[in-house]
C-alpha cells in the first residue's frame, strides 16, 4: 500500500490578492465541456456558501484564479461567475451553487489537430 499524499480539498486562490478558499472535494462535482468551461457544483451548509459568495464578491469576470485539486499542483483558470444550482430536495441547512471557471485555450494549433484531423482530403468512396 502507498500513503495517501492527496488532500481532500480544492483550493482556489485569487492571483491578484493572494486570498484563497478551500472546497471539500466530497461535496464537489466537476463537469467540463470541450471548450474548457468547467462547472464546479458545490453543495454545502449555508454558512459555507455565504463564505464562498463573499470570497467571489470582489472577483471580476474573466479574472485569473489558481486552482489546486487535492494538492496535485496549481493551474490557472478564469472566473466566469457563480449561479444557483437547482435544488434536489436538500435539507434546509444546505445550499447548492455552481462556480463557472474556464481553462485557458491552447494557442498551439497542434493541439487542435487531435480534434479536427490532419487532412482535408476525402477518400474515394466519400466523394
Amino acid at each position: 500500500m502507498f500513503d495517501n499524499e492527496f488532500s481532500n480539498k480544492i483550493k482556489l486562490t485569487i492571483r491578484r490578492t493572494g486570498e484563497s478558499f478551500e472546497l471539500d472535494q466530497r461535496r464537489v462535482k466537476i463537469r467540463e465541456n470541450k471548450n474548457g468551461l468547467m462547472a464546479v457544483s458545490y453543495v454545502a451548509p449555508i454558512f459555507e456558501i455565504m463564505d464562498l459568495e463573499n470570497f467571489f464578491d470582489e472577483v471580476l469576470s474573466s479574472e485569473k484564479i489558481n486552482m489546486d485539486i487535492g494538492g496535485t499542483g496549481e493551474f490557472i483558470v478564469s472566473f466566469r461567475g457563480i449561479i444557483d444550482g437547482k435544488g434536489k430536495n436538500f435539507p434546509k441547512n444546505l445550499d447548492h451553487k455552481i462556480i463557472l471557471l474556464q481553462e485557458p485555450t491552447s494557442p498551439d494549433s497542434i493541439m487542435d489537430v487531435q480534434l479536427m484531423g490532419f487532412s482535408r482530403f476525402k477518400l474515394r468512396d466519400e466523394i
